[in-house]
């Protein structure tokens, strides 16, 4: 073969392998064994601690007060009824709880999945689902804080969402609400709904679990939604598509991967 010949094999050789090896980088995920902590690699040859999983998702912090919320992520309320002029604490004139499930939209609002209502709540009383007005439920962002305190009613406190239609005005209006809660909350914004006292809200997120949707608690993991497995499958959402996690079913610290909104699993 001729010098040129040779030269030109090897450069169809080298193409070849090259494309093989941008096709095996984005086949999926992968659980990688490692000390402290397990490693997450992407199908972009990234590679995340297990702990940094949900950091890298919406920003969380363990032990910090609030959080974004994002796509499949879910609002769950309850709220509590009492007798009017009962005080909101305790068993004394306790009625009973109302519920109600909010998703987070893909391209933006809130959704409301399901509600649960008190027969005869008190007249006057907003039901669970009016807590968050329309208006707010048609923003674009999202962010829940656990406990605000407020003192224009007492040195009250309780959960606040904050919504806004682009994530500037989040940042905005997060500054403001650390500095000024009365005036970021007043009675008439568009932006804040603060819950009441005798309210819980808990955060939640949607997946799929052998085929079937199901809501966990935020900071679930994959030890959470399987049971001794012989077999597990796991897709993740990346770049908008279902996307392959290759892990080990018998290791342990593998299924101990957090898990994400909008993720499939399929066990036995």
């Amino acid at each position: 073969m001729s010098t040129s010949g040779t030269r030109f094999c090897a450069l169809i050789l080298c193409v070849l392998i090259s494309a093989s090896c941008v096709t095996r980088s984005h086949l999926g995920f992968r659980v990688v064994p490692a000390t402290p902590n397990y490693l997450l690699d992407y199908p972009d040859s990234g590679q995340t601690p297990f702990p940094d999983v949900l950091r890298e998702y919406n920003g969380f912090e363990p032990g910090r007060g609030w959080m974004d919320l994002r796509p499949d992520m879910v609002l769950s309320i309850e709220d509590a009824y009492y007798q009017p002029g009962v005080s909101r604490r305790g068993l004394n004139g306790f009625l009973g709880t109302e519920a109600a499930e909010y998703k987070v939209r893909s391209h933006g609002g809130l959704q409301l999945l399901s509600v649960r209502s008190l027969k005869g709540r008190p007249y006057g009383e907003l039901a669970v689902q009016q807590l968050i007005p329309r208006s707010q439920q048609h923003h674009r962002c999202f962010r829940f804080y656990y406990e605000v305190f407020f003192k224009r009613s007492g040195d009250s406190r309780g959960s606040v969402l904050l919504s806004a239609n682009a994530e500037e005005d989040i940042e905005r209006l997060a500054t403001e609400l650390m500095s000024d809660p009365d005036s970021v909350c007043s009675e008439r914004s568009g932006n804040c709904t603060v819950f009441p006292e005798a309210c819980s809200v808990s955060i939640e997120m949607e997946i799929v679990v052998n085929g079937a949707p199901r809501n966990v608690i935020w900071g679930s993991v994959l030890s959470n939604v399987v049971n001794h497995p012989h077999h597990v499958e796991l897709f993740r959402i990346y770049n908008g598509r279902l996307t392959p996690v290759k892990l080990d079913a018998n290791d342990t610290n593998a299924l101990r991967l957090p898990l994400l909104p909008g993720d499939h699993v399929k066990w036995s």
